[in-house]
Formats: C-alpha cells, structure tokens, sequence
C-alpha cells in the first residue's frame, strides 16, 4: 500500500501579514521532507474562493515548485477542475505535461468537475451540465497529449481548431488519471471509464471494503476508458498526526481535522456565506460538536499501524493523509512524518512489491480486455493548413495595409471622441 500527502492550503480567521506566504513555505518543506522520508505521492487540490479552508488556486504552480526540492515523491493534481469554464483542456493538457517534463515524469493527473455554488457560478459552470462538460473535457484532453496534431473538436461545452498540443507529456501515453469521489456511484463510474478514484468521503476500514470491492468488480465487468490507458487504482483520505502519546495526537491533530470536514459541509453542504466576511472558524468554533469522523491516521504508530493495516486487507491502494488542516502547526507535522516514517512505514513497504505484483497478474486479463476497448485515434495527415493573417487576407483579396490603416484612423477618431466626451481639448 502506498501513502500520499494532501494539501488545501487552510487558513482559518484571523488572518494576519504573511500568514499565506509561510503556509507556502511550510507547505513546501513538508513536501520536500516526506519526499526524503519515502511517502509516495505529494496531492494539491484546485479550489477558488473558499476563504479558510482552500488557498490553493494555481496547484500547477505549486506542485512545480515541489518537482524543484524533490527527487522521487510523484506529484498530484488533487484535482484538476476540469470543466471548459474553469480551464480550457488544451491548457491544462500542456500545463500537465510542462509538469509531467520538469518532474521527470513523475505527475498523477487527477480530474474533477467541482461542486460549490460559489466556485461554479464563479466561473460560469451549469450545476446540471458539469459531468459533461468534465467527461468531455477530459477525453479530449488525453487525446491532445497523445495526438500530433490534434484534429480539432466540435463539442457541447468547447470547440477549437486542430493544432498541435505542446510539449508532451514524459509518461506515455499520458500521466495516470484519477478522478475525485464522494460517494459510491462516482466510485463506479471512475473505475467504469478506468481511472484511479480518489475518495474524499471519510470511510472507516469496514465501509472502505464496500467501496474497494464495488471498484474492482465494476472495473473488470464494465470498463470502457476514457483516456488512452488504464489506472486501475483507488486512494482514501484520512486524517493524521502521529505522537508516542495518543492524547497528544489527538490534541495536535484531531481539531484540524474537524474544521476540514465542517468547512467542506459549509461550502459544498449547510453553508451560507457572504464573501469577505463570514468567518468559517468562529462559525466552526460556535457549532455544536462535531459529529465523530474514523481517525485514521490520527493516534499512536501502533494505534496507526493497526489502522492502516486495516485498509491494507481490504484492498485499499493508497492511503492519503490530510496532515495541514485547520491550524495544524508545521512542526508537529514535520514530527508526525518522521514517526511514521520510522516506526509504521517500514512494514507496508516490505510487502509492497509482492502485493502490487499479485495485483497486477490478477488484473491482467481485465486491463487487456479494458485497452481493446480504447479507440483508434484518427488519421490526421490530410489536415488543412493554417495561414497567417497576412496569406489570409491576401487569399481574400484584401489590401492588408489599407486595412491597417484604416484601423488606425478608426482608432484615433474613439480616441478623440472619448476626450471630449470628458471635456478634454
């Protein structure tokens, strides 16, 4: 079983100068500590404009400076909103693969369509229409990775001419793909379109079985791929912070792990907010107790190891540590990575080799079924030319220059009429 770090960027009330600048910072040496360490996969989200719980706006920004302190860790886009609105698929197709270079190949291309009122009116995104619009912007954007050139694409929610997507991506035929889960039926439709289900509803060990049982099945009876290959896989979040004492990894950690879950539930479930004043921490602080969330990670590295051992029997892939939540303090993380790197890493990692062998040979008939199933990419050697303005115009019979010109006298004349306009000479 492998194990991944997870990162918001929170930030509760009150904020103070410099409070976003040594998150970063801390964020980035925690990063670069666990790379040291042996943690697997370092996850960044994408969110806009939910003050406290996410400043992570530009998660390509920061997972490129991570692939700078790092050497082995792989890097994950926890998620990648994916809708046209939110970022148009050509870009996110190089910004992946210019990441996917840098790193030395070491992204995990996790998708998402989002669902928080104040991020999908935002960016102008239809409630009803975004699993469309993300299905196909997805699709599409495997295909520009893969493709030289693009033919181009007439769909519902994006339409661009055929081009040549650049740079691509190291990992062919493009960065494994993942898609964020809440809930059962999105675990059935990643493993249905062959991506790795990267599962923010906090489970405990028993529920998780369910969950892993209702991918794997789905996935050798149903999947057809939405991308160019497969990435039978699937990761759960959890809480963490690791202490010899279990009260003082409860202290440290439990409270910020709260606040996560209640500023999730404020944005995406019970929340009403008003934008630059609603202050999610007294609100979270005010709230009744917080219903009981599985720890996880939370507790002694035996109480840690027993737990984690758990969802290793089920058949859990990857667990995935929510360590900077709420007001988590950056030394107390840094001390819980490096407990758990010493005293609960050691085992798993001991039967890591054997258990994803025995995985991948049991697997093997299925994912072979699942790649036939993947459609050719079409002939793109009669594709027409692209002039330049100039050989357009020319083409047309247009004077380029007289063109220019009379732009610029038309410039000039709104120029004059707005100084005017505002008792200018």
């Amino acid at each position: 079983m492998q194990f991944g770090i997870f990162y918001e960027h929170q930030i509760p009330r009150p904020w103070h100068a410099g409070d976003e600048h040594r998150l970063f910072k801390d964020a980035l040496d925690q990063v670069e500590l666990a790379d040291r360490l042996g943690i697997d996969v370092a996850w960044e989200v994408e969110h806009h404009f939910l003050e406290e719980y996410s400043h992570s706006s530009a998660p390509e920004v920061f997972l490129a400076a991570c692939s700078q302190r790092t050497k082995r860790i792989r890097l994950g886009h926890g998620i990648t909103l994916m809708p046209p609105n939110y970022n148009h698929p050509a870009r996110v197709a190089e910004r992946i693969a210019t990441l996917d270079l840098v790193s030395d190949g070491r992204v995990e291309w996790g998708t998402g369509e989002s669902s928080s009122r104040i991020e999908l009116e935002g960016f102008g995104v239809s409630y009803l229409e975004k699993r469309e619009a993300w299905e196909e912007a997805v699709r599409e954007a495997a295909r520009m990775m893969c493709m030289e050139p693009y033919p181009g694409f007439a769909g519902r929610y994006f339409t661009m001419p055929h081009r040549t997507v650049l740079p691509k991506p190291l990992q062919k035929p493009h960065p494994p793909l993942w898609v964020a889960c809440s809930n059962r039926d999105t675990i059935k439709l990643a493993a249905r379109l062959g991506m790795g289900a990267l599962t923010f509803a906090f489970v405990d060990p028993s529920e998780a079985k369910f969950w892993v049982d209702e991918y794997y099945e789905t996935f050798k009876r149903e999947c057809t791929p939405i991308g160019r290959t497969v990435n039978p896989n699937i990761a759960m979040v959890t809480g963490f912070m690791v202490h010899d004492d279990a009260d003082t990894a409860v202290a440290r950690g439990l409270e910020g792990f709260k606040f996560f879950g209640f500023a999730l539930g404020h944005y995406y479930l019970a929340g009403t907010h008003v934008p630059g004043r609603t202050n999610v921490w007294d609100e979270f602080q005010k709230a009744p107790p917080f219903p009981a969330m599985p720890q996880g990670g939370i507790g002694t590295p035996d109480q840690v190891r027993q737990t984690l051992e758990t969802f290793e029997a089920v058949g859990v892939d990857q667990v995935v540590f929510i360590q900077q939540g709420g007001n988590n303090r950056h030394e107390h993380i840094c001390e819980s990575l490096e407990l758990f790197a010493a005293r609960v890493l050691p085992g798993f990692r001991e039967r890591r080799e054997a258990r994803e062998r025995k995985k991948a040979e049991a697997l093997a008939p299925y994912v072979e079924r699942a790649l036939e199933r993947i459609p050719p990419l079409e002939d793109t050697r009669e594709l027409p030319p692209v002039e330049s303005y100039p050989v357009l115009m020319q083409n047309r019979g247009v004077d380029m220059q007289q063109l220019m010109e009379e732009q610029g006298r038309s410039l000039a004349t709104t120029l004059d009429e707005r100084r005017r306009a505002h008792g200018g000479g």
